[in-house]
Parts: structure tokens; C-alpha cells; sequence
């Protein structure tokens, strides 16, 4: 159970500062001292903006990744880099991201990054912080690459990324990391036509090297690229089996969703703790404290305070950051609301 009920959290994925966003289309400007600089600035305004908030969890903002996990295949070998989308015009969606080919034996030789970004997270972040990091697992990760004859389908080239995105997470908890969240969109966008057993034992076996040395988390959403989702949302299809998950907390899109299934708490709860999604990332309403504790205590009616963690939706790379920073005091404020009465602030 959380040591601090009702606390406040984040996905992982922040704004990225405007300046930032233009140096990285001209990265080969710079030098190395000049990069350490820029992504050292970023994660500083990413983590005074979460600390200026009073979150009770804080991330990188991942400012050293392309959306939440695109960056990722960079440190892949055995795929070309080469990703050129099919359409890269017209109205945003998630075709406009494109997929990988596969040309040799999937491995990361340097790991996947996520260590060097806890390091700069915990050399930034003030002393004390409760600090996550977020790594996508081999499932999502798997839906940007191409099968070909020697990874014949999807599945497969998830076994293969398994032993890579395990590897990473022992790496971190041997680097002194203690809470981590395994981001597998891919699971609840796609739960309703696989087999919700199948995914489970995926995230069991990519995590169970780590269960017990860590606070592990999951989160499942369907889809934010561009405010944009690309599954049915409905988390029914997932359930019973999601229960089974090997994990410490599960957290879930609810704001957006108007809070459909949110009896589904109850239910989750009596397995692990919950993170409830009540800020719409998606939506550029500015949730007032008082919405935030209102969604807090329609939440209480069905989870007990010290199984409920309070988040955005989802990452928040996709809301600019003036609407980001005003959503993120909102959440802290609005909980604070609840905790006082309460009687715990």
C-alpha cells in the first residue's frame, strides 16, 4: 500500500520546452559538453515545474526521448533507422509514425538509456524527491517494428525485445532506482482482440527479475499521440486476467473517459494499488482544485485512501506546458483539498 495516501503522481512524458524542441532539429550543431547542457536544462525546468506543482512523485519530463518511446529504437541493433512514415500529411494520427525494418538479431549492447536518465534525474531533483523512471515494455515497443522472416509476427519480435527491456530494468534497480513504471499501452489498446492472459504473462516475464526490489508500476491507456486514441476504450476486455499482473500499482485513464468503469477500482484494489487518471491531458479545460477533489472522493466510494495515487491521464508531452504546469498545481491542490478534510494534510 502507498506510504502516503491519496499522493500525486505523474505518467513520466512532460512539454518539452519550446527552445528544446527547436535544438533538437539541429543536434548536429552541437557538441558533446553542449548536449550534456541542454538535456541537464531541460530535465532542471521539467522537475521545478513538477516540485513548483508539490507533487508528491517526480519524473524527467523525459526530455531526452521523442515522444515516450520513440527514442527508444535508437539504441536497438539488428533494425534500420530509417523510419519515413507512409503519410506525413493531413490530419494527425499515429500512421504518421513510422516502423522500423528488421535486419538482423534484435539487442541493445548499450542498454536503452534509462539509467544515465536516472542518473541526471537524481543529481537534478532536490534532495529527499520521490523520483520514477518510466521505460516502455517489449510489447509497445514491439508495435514499431516490422516482422520478417526470422521474427515472423509480432509476438516474436516481443520475445526478443523481452530479455532486452528486463535487462534494462535490473540496471536501474541496481543503479538505486526505486519506483518504475513499465508504460504497455499497447496491451490496453489491444486487449479486446488478443488473448489478455497472453499479455499478462509478457509483462510478468519482463518484470520478474525486479518484482520485490523496486515499486512497480504499469500504465494502460489507449493511445495519446496528438490527443488521439486508437482502441476502444473500455478496460472490460482486460479483466479478470490484468489482476494477475506481478505489479504494485496499475494506473488508469479515467478523465477522459468521463470516468466510465470506474467501479473497476474496487475490483483492482483488492490486488494492488490504483492510480486514477482524473486530469484530461487531452483537453485544454483547465480542471479546477475543486473538479480534482471531486473526482478524489468519487474515487474514495470505491478504493480505500491508501490504495489511490492521483495522475494526469497520460504523459503530458503532448499539452503545452502552460496548460501542463496550471493542470499539475490543480491535481495537488485538489488532493490537498480532500487530504484536509480528511484529516491528513
Amino acid at each position: 500500500m502507498n506510504e502516503r495516501p491519496l499522493r500525486t503522481t505523474v505518467i513520466g512524458s512532460y512539454p518539452f520546452p519550446g527552445w528544446l524542441e527547436l535544438a533538437s532539429t539541429r543536434l548536429d550543431e552541437f557538441g558533446t559538453d553542449d548536449l550534456a547542457e541542454l538535456l541537464d536544462d531541460a530535465v532542471t525546468v521539467a522537475v521545478n515545474d513538477q516540485v513548483a506543482a508539490g507533487l508528491d512523485v517526480i519524473t524527467d519530463g523525459e526530455q531526452t526521448r521523442l515522444d515516450f518511446n520513440l527514442s527508444f529504437y535508437g539504441f536497438l541493433t539488428g533494425i534500420s533507422i530509417d523510419s519515413r512514415p507512409k503519410r506525413r500529411f493531413g490530419p494527425p494520427a499515429h500512421d504518421q509514425r513510422g516502423k522500423h525494418e528488421v535486419t538482423g538479431t534484435l539487442g541493445a549492447p548499450r542498454g536503452l538509456g534509462a539509467v544515465d536518465d536516472f542518473r541526471r534525474l537524481e543529481r537534478i531533483a532536490p534532495a529527499g524527491a520521490v523520483l520514477k523512471v518510466c521505460v516502455p515494455g517489449p510489447y509497445t515497443l514491439s508495435g514499431r517494428l516490422i516482422p520478417n522472416q526470422q521474427y515472423k509476427d509480432r509476438y516474436a519480435l516481443t520475445e526478443a525485445l523481452i530479455p532486452i527491456v528486463r535487462q534494462e530494468l535490473e540496471a536501474l534497480v541496481d543503479a538505486g532506482c526505486a519506483e518504475i513504471c513499465v508504460d504497455e499501452p499497447s496491451m490496453s489498446c489491444y486487449a479486446y482482440r488478443e488473448d489478455p492472459a497472453r499479455l499478462v504473462d509478457i509483462l510478468n516475464r519482463t518484470v520478474s527479475a525486479i518484482r520485490g526490489r523496486c515499486r512497480l508500476s504499469t500504465h494502460l491507456c489507449f493511445g495519446n499521440y496528438k490527443a488521439r486514441a486508437v482502441a476502444p476504450r473500455k478496460y472490460a476486455p482486460m479483466f479478470p486476467a490484468f489482476l494477475d499482473l506481478n505489479i504494485d500499482e496499475m494506473h488508469l485513464e479515467m478523465a477522459s473517459r468521463e470516468f466510465a468503469e470506474i467501479e473497476l477500482i474496487r475490483t483492482i484494489a483488492g490486488k494492488m494499488d490504483v492510480a486514477v487518471g482524473i486530469v484530461d491531458v487531452k483537453s485544454y479545460y483547465i480542471e479546477t482544485p475543486e473538479d480534482i477533489a471531486a473526482r478524489v472522493r468519487r474515487c474514495l466510494e470505491f478504493a480505500p485512501a491508501d490504495r489511490l495515487s492521483f495522475a494526469p491521464d497520460c504523459g503530458l508531452s503532448q499539452t503545452a506546458r502552460w496548460a501542463s504546469r496550471k493542470k499539475l498545481k490543480a491535481l495537488v491542490d485538489g488532493v490537498e483539498q480532500v487530504r484536509a478534510g480528511l484529516g491528513m494534510a
